[in-house]
Parts: C-alpha cells; sequence; structure tokens
C-alpha cells in the first residue's frame, strides 16, 4: 500500500469496484470514507461504471421497483432485486426523465412535484426542485438529462413544458443551483402538440426526440444538446426514412448514438440505425414487427421476455420486435470492437 501509494489505489483499483464494495470500504476508516464519498471519485466511479459491459434493467413496475440482470437478450430473473423508492414513494407516482451511469431523473409527480436525482445501486437521492408548483409545472411535459461538463461538475438539464411556453434550465451539482439557459436559434417547439421524448446521452451530447401529436401529422424533429458549451442545435432525422407517418426511439450501444425508426404505411416496420458523422447508416432490420394488444401487454412482466422486446410507438400501441441472434450479434460486435 505504501509502495503505491493510497491515492494510486483509490484512482485506479478502488474506480472499478461495484458500488456495494465500496459501500463497504467506507466503513473501514475515516479516511476510506471521506476519500471514497468525495466528488472526485463519484465522479470517476460514475464514468468508470458507464464502460461495464454488466447491463441491468431497471423496470417501474404497478406496485415495486425491480432490477434484472440482462444476459445474452434475455432476463435473469432468478436474481431479480425489488428497491423501494426514497420515502416509500409508490412507483406510480415516479417518472424517469432521463439516465446515466447509473444515475436517474426522476419526478415525482405525487403531492409535491419534485425533481430527484437517484443512485438506486447506492439508494442515495437528492432533491433538486421542489419548486414545480411555482414555475406552473404540467405533469408529463417534462423532460432533461444528466452530464458532467468540461470542469468534471455532475449537472442535470431540465426542460419544462407548459401551456406553449418552454423553458430549459440547468442545475449544478457543484453549486447546487439552477440557471436558465436559452434555445438560441433553435425551435423549442412550445406548442402544445409537440412531445418530448426523455434525454439520450451519446459523445458529450444529449439527444430528444420532438414530435409532434396533431398537424402535420408524423413530424419529428431532433433536438441536440452539447455538454460542453450547453448550447442546442438541431439534427436532421435519417432522409433515408421515407415511411410516414413514423416514430423514432433513442438507444446508447456502445457510447453510440442510434435510432429505432418504427415505421407504420401498408406494414410495420422496423430499423435500426447508427449516428456517424456523414449521417444515419442502416445496421439492422427487424424481422416481423407486430403490435401487442392491450391484454397480451398486461401479461408480460418485462419488455425484455423470450428474445422479444416491447417499444412504445407515438400512436400508443406496443410494438414487440425479435430479438434475433443477427442483432445480438451486432450488439456482441458493436461493444467489444
Amino acid at each position: 500500500m505504501e509502495k503505491f501509494g493510497f491515492q494510486v489505489i483509490v484512482d485506479e483499483i478502488f474506480t472499478r469496484l461495484s458500488a456495494e464494495d465500496i459501500g463497504r470500504f467506507k466503513c473501514l476508516s475515516k479516511n476510506f470514507k471521506r476519500e471514497l464519498s468525495s466528488h472526485g471519485f463519484q465522479m470517476m466511479h460514475a464514468l468508470r461504471g458507464g464502460d461495464s459491459v454488466q447491463k441491468k434493467l431497471l423496470s417501474f413496475k404497478d406496485t415495486s421497483i425491480v432490477v434484472d440482470d440482462v444476459v445474452a437478450g434475455n432476463l435473469d430473473v432468478v436474481r431479480s432485486k425489488t428497491l423501494s423508492f426514497p420515502n416509500n414513494i409508490h412507483p406510480s407516482f415516479l417518472r424517469i426523465l432521463s439516465s446515466f451511469n447509473g444515475l436517474l431523473l426522476v419526478c415525482n409527480e405525487g403531492i409535491c412535484c419534485q425533481l430527484i436525482l437517484w443512485n438506486p445501486t447506492t439508494r442515495r437521492y437528492k432533491v433538486l426542485s421542489n419548486d414545480y408548483f411555482n414555475y406552473n409545472h404540467d405533469r408529463n411535459f417534462d423532460t432533461g438529462g444528466i452530464y458532467f461538463d468540461q470542469f468534471n461538475d455532475l449537472k442535470v438539464l431540465n426542460i419544462r413544458c407548459y401551456r406553449n411556453v418552454t423553458v430549459a434550465r440547468v442545475y449544478s451539482r457543484r453549486c447546487e443551483s439552477w440557471r436558465t439557459i436559452n434555445f438560441g436559434s433553435v425551435n423549442n417547439y412550445d406548442s402544445s402538440g409537440y412531445s418530448w421524448s426523455t434525454g439520450v446521452y451519446a459523445d458529450k451530447t444529449i439527444y430528444f426526440m420532438v414530435s409532434n401529436y396533431w398537424y402535420p401529422l408524423g413530424e419529428r424533429n431532433i433536438v441536440a444538446f452539447d455538454v460542453l458549451s450547453e448550447t442546442f442545435r438541431m439534427l436532421r432525422f435519417p432522409d433515408s426514412v421515407v415511411v410516414n407517418p413514423c416514430q423514432g426511439h433513442f438507444l446508447t450501444i456502445a457510447k453510440t448514438l442510434h435510432l429505432i425508426v418504427i415505421g407504420k404505411s401498408a406494414e410495420l416496420t422496423a430499423d435500426l440505425l447508427r449516428y456517424e458523422e456523414k449521417g444515419w447508416m442502416k445496421v439492422f432490420v427487424f424481422n416481423n414487427p407486430r403490435v401487442v394488444d392491450y391484454v397480451d401487454r398486461r401479461q408480460r412482466t418485462n419488455i425484455i421476455e423470450d428474445n422479444k422486446w416491447l417499444i412504445t410507438s407515438i400512436w400508443g400501441d406496443m410494438i414487440e420486435v425479435d430479438l434475433s441472434n443477427e442483432f445480438l450479434k451486432y450488439l456482441q460486435h458493436f461493444l467489444y470492437n
């Protein structure tokens, strides 16, 4: 220990341990507790945790919150864990606005509308805002994202939409305060006809899909927030998608932005695209996507089951696609190469 130095051991070994192990080491001494609770360590641990190939699925059920391991396209339900949200808030009052390296931005839409930053692994949380009534918060119209800026300050982006007014603000964990930012030349899509998706982080950018439920039907827009400059810009929807109406759903694979496009014309289609410097590239076509009716949906215990994956579409339907061997091979190839 003395030869290597305490700080080297903390930076190179402890940052690679699980959150459960970190909790145990905090009990060893005051020095361990102070170092492992510092902002710098938490930042490094969160960044390295994002590189882990072990994936978990957190599900908000009707009456519980469940965490499952994802193994080869299926859930390891044998080792399922049930969690309780802080202060035993019922899951029906909770809505996830964004996730980032194991952290969740959650809106408590119960009696007091709160914005909460929660780590399900360590069970630690922080109430970021309980002033939604002062800001005319409208339920189901908020979104956001979590990120580290260039100074390693953990920040939260919150976009509020209320009565045709859209406001963006950023919370600094270091300063423990909010500040309002403007959209610049980017359309803020403040009409009540627009719906913002949850924020998805990839390559120092948070992406939002903004869709119009009314007119023109099928309009979809991509708004990108650069976490370093803290500015907004527009991103083109894939030109190769000619089916209308269609809807896109973001996901991050190996820190790279991907997009699942659900199209509905003569038949239902589902494609996976990857974002690169030159634009969008189609990398996979899901075979036989289908609409799952309400009865079958209620019988499903998870969104991943029997190598099938449920995806919500803009029309309120649930679309089911097969997690085929070809798709799993693509995931494996892209994750490890």
